[in-house]
């Protein structure tokens, strides 16, 4: 598209803004009707660990919202000369579950509890046990019904709880709403009604602790919507929220808010059944798109849904690339150290590139990139630990590649479970995530891990901010009656630039023989967790 074009758009309100709030992260970017991104703007932010709590704080949120679009806005200007005052459609997404409560006068009542806390293990159970149907601990319902086991005071003031996507998008446009998606990661979804599930609203209402409150589950929950239904416009004090600097003018027409979960489906074209998609960086999670019934309850296994409200299994992790992270800083100290100043990308595509000289099976190495519990595992804190044997093959190349056989390995197990215990197959399965920035060795290592066909593509790269722009658009450019896969089909990925790697049969073996390994030594790893806890 030409600068001419793009100046037209962004004059002319032809543009859709995309909002993540990821766990490290915020990032806003502005994408044009041919879904290119033409300005983008960030804002590193860190959760917080208070009185045993992560969290982040609101003031922070909108701190980093508001540097994110300023950077963006000001990269408009730079580029293209013009001020930015008109945003066709706007789309927030956040990470998922977590709990925001709210009074009668839209005041939080407590700190914003993350998906990250391992917190609710007797509520989860509870639920599990009520509803024959997995709830994880990170999922809204379980943090609402611990604070009703802890008998926590602020519960019986709750008017009003959501998630983090659902709390920003509400500032904006005064919309109590949810897209389905996000919704279906705080209370259990029945995809043919697209809405959350009655019968188990009705159990839920049905529970002796819960019926000495006033309100009904039905109500303090937000408003489900599908994907290109509109959730309301900007409204004149969310465009100041927005924009301080008061450039922004009001009308936007808001996207249903997303977890980075839909979102990341969305950006790698895997919402069609028998797709699926996987999302690595500080967490990591799996969604495959289902085309039959789950046959059990899987401890490890959510029932979610795509931004359209079809079934979604998905395997989420709480550890993925930060224990890597940590060891590349220190191999990137002594660099430094012997006064060699390398790039990030430099330094990572060195050791990666490095890690396809080791053994198939990684010497006999193991590593366990626990920063913080693992539910896949069974850990409750996290302790990582690299362990050899005297007769483990020691070498740099075998190092490495145990870290990133590692930061798949809970993954690893539970997407065994849909193969073995389910036999679900897939059509496709795409990859995103900053593992995959070295080309084709991260990539490799995972199709060698799942024993699957992994594919990895330029648009995957953009992220879920892009994806929620994209779903912006479906919300004023879709054809009538356009379905969000032929959508996505037929104008956002018409022409898709890929790579697509397949399992190598020693690699599978290997990688079978490290994750036997791996699950093994888990009891011991478990018995370490206690001694070092006391």
């Amino acid at each position: 598209m030409s600068a001419d074009k793009i100046i037209q758009d962004v004059e002319s309100g032809n543009i859709s803004l995309g909002i993540e709030l990821g766990s490290t992260r915020i990032k806003a970017v502005l994408v044009t009707p041919d879904f290119k991104t033409i300005a983008s703007g960030s804002y590193v932010w860190e959760n917080e660990l208070k009185n045993g709590i992560w969290t982040y704080s609101l003031d922070n949120v909108w701190a980093g919202i508001q540097a994110s679009y300023q950077a963006m806005a000001a990269e408009v200007k730079d580029k293209y000369g013009v001020a930015l005052t008109k945003i066709g459609s706007i789309g927030v997404s956040a990470m998922m579950h977590g709990y925001m409560a709210f009074d009668a006068n839209d005041q939080l009542l407590v700190p914003f509890r993350t998906w990250r806390n391992n917190i609710t293990a007797e509520a989860a159970d509870a639920l599990t046990d009520l509803f024959d149907f997995n709830i994880p601990q990170r999922w809204s319902i379980a943090h609402l019904y611990q604070a009703i086991l802890n008998q926590e005071d602020h519960v019986k003031d709750v008017t009003f709880f959501t998630t983090l996507a659902g709390y920003v998008h509400w500032q904006l446009s005064g919309e109590r709403v949810i897209g389905i998606g996000d919704a279906s990661g705080m209370f259990p979804i029945d995809s043919d009604t697209k809405d959350y599930n009655e019968n188990l609203l009705d159990k839920f209402r049905n529970v002796k602790s819960v019926r000495q409150y006033h309100w009904d589950i039905k109500d303090i929950l937000p408003k489900v919507l599908l994907a290109g239904q509109s959730a309301g416009k900007l409204t004149t004090d969310g465009a100041k929220l927005l924009d301080p600097a008061g450039n922004l003018t009001a009308g936007s027409v808001m996207a249903p808010p997303e977890g980075d979960a839909g979102t990341g489906m969305v950006g790698t074209n895997a919402v069609r059944e028998r797709t699926g998609n996987i999302s690595a960086g500080t967490s990591a999670f799996s969604m495959v798109v289902l085309d039959q019934p789950m046959k059990t309850v899987h401890r490890d296994i959510d029932l979610v849904t795509t931004p359209t409200g079809l079934p979604v299994a998905m395997v989420h992790t709480n550890n993925c690339s930060s224990d890597i992270n940590a060891w590349v800083n220190l191999f990137k100290e002594f660099a430094q150290t012997i006064g060699v100043d390398l790039k990030p990308d430099e330094l990572y595509g060195a050791l990666f590139n490095k890690s396809t000289e080791g053994d198939a099976n990684a010497g006999g190495l193991l590593n366990y990139s626990y920063l913080s519990g693992e539910n896949i595992t069974k850990m409750t804190a996290g302790r990582p630990l690299f362990v050899r044997t005297p007769n483990s093959n020691f070498t740099l190349a075998n190092f490495v590649k145990t870290q990133l056989y590692a930061a798949f390995a809970p993954l690893k197990i539970g997407m065994d479970i849909l193969a073995n215990e389910e036999h679900i197959h897939l059509d496709s399965l795409i990859a995103q995530g900053g593992l995959f920035r070295t080309p084709k060795v991260g990539q490799q290592v995972l199709a060698d891990s799942l024993n699957t066909p992994i594919t990895v593509t330029n648009n995957a790269g953009e992220g879920g901010p892009w994806g929620m722009a994209v779903l912006g658009f479906y919300v004023t450019d879709k054809d009538d009656h356009e379905t969000l896969e032929d959508f996505l089909d037929h104008k956002v990925f018409a022409n898709p630039e890929s790579t697509t790697l397949a399992p190598d049969p020693a690699g599978v073996q290997g990688s079978n023989e490290f994750i036997a390994n791996y699950k093994a030594a888990l009891p011991v790893e478990g018995r370490a967790v206690d001694v070092l806890a006391d």
